[in-house]
């Protein structure tokens, strides 16, 4: 810290730094009865790129319409899985320190699992982490493609700022320069590059490879936003862009590494692993754009999607699809009669129960008028001709049982 204060001390005097000072911190130690626990800088970048990368993905996964909570419940999976596969895949591509050279058996296999120390290699982080996704995407009904689409900028985020875990670890650096933004390494750390000068500055990679992610996520967000892509397709232009930028940025490196040859060309393994997987997500996503999907938008499982009848109204009333239930439960008739709602948003009973009851009353005794047949025919006459009813009105009223005319308009218009 006291290297970065005087660093910024220098400026209004007009002078700017040549350099990126080393740290001088590294992490704190918390005390405890027994002793005392180290928590490193490099752990905590690790896991502020973990928090910022999941409040990212949460934000896109919510506006994607997916289950609420379904983020964390897919997360306390993936992430073990994928703080594992990182981790096996840097011992797999730098194994001199854990084999030996050449895999001797004098290396240190207790080194393995001491990530503090540094040492997690992103294709083995996604490969496992989106295994432990897939289970949390089973357990919780969704779609592990729509998930990795949702997930794609919140891991390039996660990783330009875990990123910077190499900075306070002083490692993974690249080779001699003379730039103004050269990176100042400690001589007497034990990553410090044999046969060099002790002021020696060396390329920064891990702030190239954290300013790429930072424009990376801003490229995909600004891609999604204008293509809306699916079906795991913002996931593989993820991997795509990554890769392109790792190619270069990891052939800057000079750390030991394991050497590939292939093709009568020699160079790290990761730079070869970039390179595959570059094309394979470049095949995969031409693949998929020439393969339509028509339920592409749900982010739920066949089968795993939410009742129809869970859903309230928006008034908190009746479940939706409720109304169209009970249009079946009373209508007895067509369709479309049973299921027409009237103005006041009940179902309209069936207009043949109706006329039916209509020719119930019909039949009954008219206190006041004396006979049922006067009452049936005083309601036939229609309101607007306030007179006697035509000959044919006359001739369906006298009849026992006949249509009530009153209610057939009604009828046919609902049809």
């Amino acid at each position: 810290m006291q290297t970065l204060l005087t660093a910024a001390a220098l400026v209004p005097a007009g002078l700017v730094p040549a350099s990126i000072p080393s740290p001088d911190w590294s992490g704190f130690d918390i005390p405890l009865p027994w002793g005392s626990l180290r928590i490193h800088a490099y752990a905590l970048c690790i896991l502020a790129g973990i928090v910022v990368g999941l409040w990212l993905t949460s934000v896109r996964w919510a506006r994607r319409g997916a289950p609420e909570g379904s983020v964390w419940d897919i997360a306390i999976w993936a992430i073990p899985f994928g703080i594992i596969g990182g981790r096996l895949y840097h011992v797999f591509s730098s194994p001199d320190a854990y084999f030996g050279p050449g895999f001797d058996g004098t290396g240190d296999l207790s080194l393995i699992p001491q990530i503090q120390r540094g040492g997690l290699g992103i294709w083995g982080a996604v490969v496992l982490g989106a295994f432990g996704a897939w289970i949390g995407c089973r357990r919780a009904g969704v779609k592990l493609t729509a998930f990795l689409d949702a997930a794609a900028p919140g891991l390039l985020l996660a990783q330009a700022l875990g990123r910077w875990g190499n900075y306070f670890n002083q490692e993974l650096f690249g080779g001699p320069t003379t730039l103004p933004w050269g990176l100042q390494v400690d001589a007497d750390n034990a990553n410090f590059p044999a046969g060099y000068p002790a002021d020696t500055l060396f390329h920064p990679t891990f702030l190239y490879e954290s300013l790429w992610n930072i424009a990376g996520v801003l490229i995909l967000l600004a891609l999604d936003r204008r293509f809306h892509f699916r079906r795991g397709r913002l996931f593989w232009l993820y991997a795509m862009y990554y890769t392109l930028g790792r190619v270069w940025i990891e052939a800057m490196r000079i750390d030991d590494a394991e050497q590939i040859s292939l093709f009568g060309i020699t160079t790290r393994l990761n730079v070869w692993t970039s390179i595959f997987v570059f094309l394979a997500a470049l095949a995969v996503f031409i693949w998929l754009g020439r393969h339509k999907d028509g339920d592409a938008d749900s982010v739920y499982l066949p089968g795993r999607e939410p009742a129809p009848a869970a859903a309230a109204t928006a008034d908190g009333g009746t479940p939706a699809g409720a109304g169209t239930a009970g249009s079946w439960v009373h209508g007895e008739g067509s369709k479309d009669s049973a299921s027409a709602p009237n103005v006041t948003g009940n179902p309209v009973r069936d207009t043949d129960r109706v006329v039916s009851d209509s020719e119930s009353r019909g039949n009954l005794p008219d206190n006041q008028n004396g006979s049922g047949l006067t009452s049936a025919q005083t309601e036939a006459v229609p309101a607007s001709t306030g007179g006697t009813p035509t000959a044919a009105e006359s001739r369906n009223t006298g009849k026992s049982g006949g249509t009530d005319t009153g209610t057939a308009p009604e009828a046919d218009s609902s049809r």
